[in-house]
C-alpha cells in the first residue's frame, strides 16, 4: 500500500492556508487529499478557516460565530501572509474565505479525497454536523469525506446523522490499543500527532493501514513514517512530500 498524502489546509507552507489559492496549488502537485476546517456563521453557513477568531488570517478581528458570510466574504484571506516568499499583492489580497460548498465544487473537479476537521472543541455550533452532511450530501461526495475533530461527541453525532459516514478522532497521543477505540466507536482511522507515533511506532502495528499522521513537514520525519506504512501523511508542503512519497515507492518497486 502507498502511503496517501494530504494537503494541510491545502498547501499552507507556500499559500495562504484553508484558501482556494492554497488548495488548487496542492492538487496541482498531485495530493490524494485535502485536510481542512469547518465553523459556522452567524447566519450558518459553513466556512473554512482554521481558527475560531479571524484576526491571525484575515485582515478583520472577531469571532466567526459572530460574524454572517457577506462579512466574512469582504474581508481578505491572503494579505496577513506577505512574509511568504510567493507573496502576490495582486492576487492574493483578493482571496477569501471560502465556504465549504466552493471547497466541495473545487474537490469533486478532481476526484480526490477531503478530510473535514470539525472545529467543535471551542464552540458548540449547533447543528454544523447536519449542515455539513448536507452539503456532502448535495455533492454526492460523501464516499470520498471523511470527517475528523478532536471533539468526539462531534463525530459521533455525525455517524448518527449518516451511518455510513467514514469518522476519524483526532489526537495527539497514541491510544494504549488503537484498535479498541476504532472498533468500539466505528472509527474508520485514527488521526495522530506524527510526534506521538515517532515516539511509540510499536502502538500502530497492526493497525497502519488506519492511521492518518499531522502534521509532517519534514522528509526525515516523513521517510520514517512512510516505512512504518500509514495510510497518509498531512502535510503543510504538498509538493515536497508527494516528491518523496514517489521517491519512495520507486525504491520499493526496484526490491
Amino acid at each position: 500500500m502507498q502511503t496517501k498524502i494530504y494537503g494541510h489546509r491545502g498547501a499552507m507552507g507556500e499559500y495562504p492556508e484553508n484558501t482556494m489559492l492554497a488548495f488548487k496549488k496542492a492538487i496541482e502537485a498531485g495530493v490524494d487529499g485535502l485536510e481542512i476546517d469547518v465553523h459556522l456563521t452567524r447566519d450558518g453557513e459553513v466556512v473554512v478557516i482554521h481558527d475560531e477568531q479571524v484576526d491571525r488570517t484575515t485582515d478583520g478581528r472577531g469571532a466567526v460565530k459572530d460574524m454572517d458570510l457577506r462579512t466574512l466574504k469582504g474581508l481578505s484571506a491572503g494579505s496577513e501572509f506577505e512574509d511568504f516568499v510567493n507573496y502576490d499583492a495582486d492576487t492574493w489580497i483578493g482571496e477569501r474565505i471560502p465556504t465549504l460548498d466552493e471547497v466541495m465544487g473545487l474537490v469533486g473537479q478532481h476526484d480526490i479525497e477531503l478530510n473535514i476537521e470539525l472545529k467543535t472543541n471551542v464552540f458548540e455550533y449547533e447543528g454544523i454536523e447536519q449542515r455539513v452532511h448536507d452539503i456532502v450530501k448535495n455533492h454526492n461526495y460523501s464516499n470520498k469525506v471523511i470527517y475528523s475533530s478532536f471533539h468526539m461527541p462531534s463525530i459521533l453525532r455525525m455517524k448518527a446523522i449518516d451511518p455510513e459516514a467514514r469518522i476519524a478522532w483526532l489526537t495527539d497521543k497514541v491510544p494504549l490499543w488503537p484498535i479498541d477505540h476504532m472498533e468500539e466507536l466505528a472509527l474508520e482511522a485514527l488521526h495522530i500527532s506524527y510526534k506521538a507515533i515517532l515516539k511509540n511506532p510499536g502502538r500502530i502495528a497492526g493497525v497502519e493501514d488506519r492511521i492518518r499522521v499531522w502534521t509532517v513537514n519534514e522528509t526525515g520525519d516523513a521517510a520514517r513514517l512512510l516505512s512504518h506504512g500509514v495510510e497518509t501523511l498531512m502535510t503543510n508542503y504538498p509538493e515536497r512530500m508527494m516528491a518523496l512519497s514517489r521517491t519512495q515507492q520507486k525504491k520499493i518497486e526496484h526490491i
